[in-house]
């Protein structure tokens, strides 16, 4: 079997599942595992490299807007790897290709490879989308694995949370300029770590909130995990913005609870490595516990000085 992969939770599934030889072309994105890097990438961004936070906000949203998405798909090269399998979603058009898109290119071409569309809205469905991929490569039994493992790790952090009586208000922030409250998993991610979401409710998608929102809202930690971007990346986009005078009343400012997280590897992507990133949340909500080493730096605490300008 000859598989594409066009967005990189997909990627991450189907080689957790074994297929490190049958992948044969990925996105631009997909950078894990390692090996991904290898593979062909078969589709494009059209945002520019260089494009500001503020202007690649405004690009997404012209091209959602006209229901279109910030990729383009190399019609030259999928043809050329005359994949048997192509793996894509639905969900949002600026992780991955459409299916319009795709759906555009394979009218012209002689291969009509299987197309399976994910489109996962929660926890539950990210775990079913893992059974789905396994069973339309006939890896059922490597999936079911896989989500035992996955369960092992929830039950772990289940039993940790039922120990606490504290669950601290949290706000996500998916985006910064401008910010959005970080939608689908990851309310519930923050609910199964031992947390309360002060903005975002499991299932729906992420939104717009004002910085007057925020403070208003009080939470008593901020995590910055802007969509595609690593820690380190996340907090000095956030120590560059400024804030209005009320910004240091948020109970998470004044304690110093502001976190930069690695939301490209454990929050953005719903695939496997999601309940990686329950593990780390748990920690930060609940510090007392113990944290995997290796994961640390995947947590970064940002202090800010005061500032009156606004955002």
């Amino acid at each position: 079997m000859r598989i594409v992969s066009l967005l990189p939770s997909a990627t991450e599934i189907l080689f957790a599942l074994g297929f490190d030889q049958e992948i044969v072309g990925v996105s631009h994105e997909c950078n894990f595992p390692t090996k991904a890097r290898t593979k062909l990438a078969v589709i494009h961004s059209r945002i520019p490299k260089e494009a500001s936070p503020i202007e690649i906000d405004r690009l997404v949203r012209e091209y959602v807007s006209r229901g279109e998405s910030v990729y383009t798909v190399d019609a030259e090269i999928l043809e050329s790897l005359a994949p048997d399998l192509i793996v894509t979603q639905d969900l949002c058009h600026v992780c991955a290709a459409s299916p319009d898109d795709l759906a555009a290119i394979l009218a012209r071409s002689e291969r009509r490879p299987q197309v399976v569309c994910l489109n996962p809205l929660d926890l539950g469905d990210v775990w079913r989308d893992i059974l789905l991929v396994g069973e339309e490569t006939s890896r059922g039994p490597q999936a079911e694995r896989l989500l035992k493992r996955i369960g092992e790790k929830l039950s772990a952090v289940e039993r940790q949370v039922q120990d606490t009586s504290e669950r601290p208000r949290v706000a996500f922030l998916e985006w910064l300029q401008p910010f959005y409250a970080g939608g689908h998993w990851v309310p519930e991610m923050i609910e199964v770590a031992g947390g309360r979401e002060v903005f975002g409710k499991p299932g729906m998608p992420s939104f717009r909130i004002t910085v007057e929102e925020l403070i208003e809202a009080g939470p008593e930690i901020i995590l910055v995990a802007p969509c595609g971007y690593s820690a380190e990346r996340a907090r000095e986009e956030f120590r560059s913005l400024s804030f209005p005078e009320a910004w240091q009343d948020i109970p998470a400012v004044r304690d110093g609870k502001i976190f930069a997280l690695e939301a490209n590897s454990y929050f953005s992507r719903p695939g496997p490595r999601l309940v990686t990133g329950i593990e780390i949340l748990n920690h930060v909500l609940h510090p007392q516990l113990q944290l995997n080493p290796k994961l640390e730096p995947s947590i970064l605490p940002i202090t800010l000085a005061a500032r009156s300008a606004s955002v």
